[in-house]
């Protein structure tokens, strides 16, 4: 697995558009995969990926009863991707099942399995009048975070402003992916709670996730690069 710490969000409509882009780099990149591309393209995607070097966060986010995401994860564990996900509202039975799925096929070998706290498109209005949490956002974070350390599972995604509190609950080795990273310039399009890449480095986050602000900047390469020393320093 590459050693960095920014992972490029693919958020490409086909497969000759991703690898237009990732021809662009003459390096190891740590890449997401998310549902629109893994949908359009299917496993095929992943190999093609692979075969140029690159790590890969398969960004699926299964939330299903336990015996069907044992089985989900079986399967992907086969694909060898790096990181993959389900959501931490699921249940801790829900969470151990994957790590189990993982674990039967592919042993200690098993790629990372990380789960989604609560979305950054996510407000405190939205948990309050529609989802019918009424808790501060970052104590319903920070309690799932719990959950899913509990059940096994190598961290979570978090947005950047909860990665401190959830490393002091769970611990420094308890893995933050943190989306919803833009440069300071950018627009937040569907984002709620964003923060640049510096902030971020502040805050403890162990991964960043940056999409647009690389995907579609005139120089992806050097913003890449930019992005990169500033989670490196």
């Amino acid at each position: 697995m590459t050693k960095s710490r920014v992972i490029i969000a693919l958020d490409f409509k086909n497969k000759a558009d991703v690898l237009e882009f990732l021809d662009k780099f003459d390096e190891p990149l740590f890449v997401k995969v998310g549902m629109e591309l893994f949908y359009g393209e299917g496993p095929a995607i992943i190999q093609a990926i692979k075969e140029r070097g690159h790590s890969i966060f398969l960004d699926l986010k299964l939330h299903d009863i336990p015996h069907t995401v044992k089985m989900a994860m079986k399967n992907l564990a086969r694909l060898d991707v790096d990181i993959v996900n389900v959501h931490a509202s699921g249940s801790k039975a829900m969470m151990q099942a994957a790590i189990e799925g993982l674990e039967e096929e592919k042993g200690k070998d098993r790629p990372l399995c990380i789960a989604v706290t609560c979305l950054t498109s996510l407000s405190q209005e939205v948990l309050d009048d529609e989802l019918g949490i009424h808790e501060p956002i970052q104590d319903v974070a920070i309690r799932w975070a719990k959950n899913a350390k509990e059940a096994g599972l190598d961290g979570v995604v978090c947005s950047v402003h909860e990665a401190k509190a959830i490393h002091e609950a769970c611990g420094d080795d308890f893995l933050t992916v943190t989306p919803g990273i833009r440069l300071a310039s950018d627009s937040k399009d569907d984002q709620k709670r964003v923060a640049t890449p510096a902030f971020a480095k502040e805050q403890g986050c162990d991964y960043i996730v940056v999409g647009r602000s690389i995907t579609k900047s005139a120089n992806p390469v050097e913003t890449y690069k930019e992005i990169e020393a500033t989670m490196s320093k």
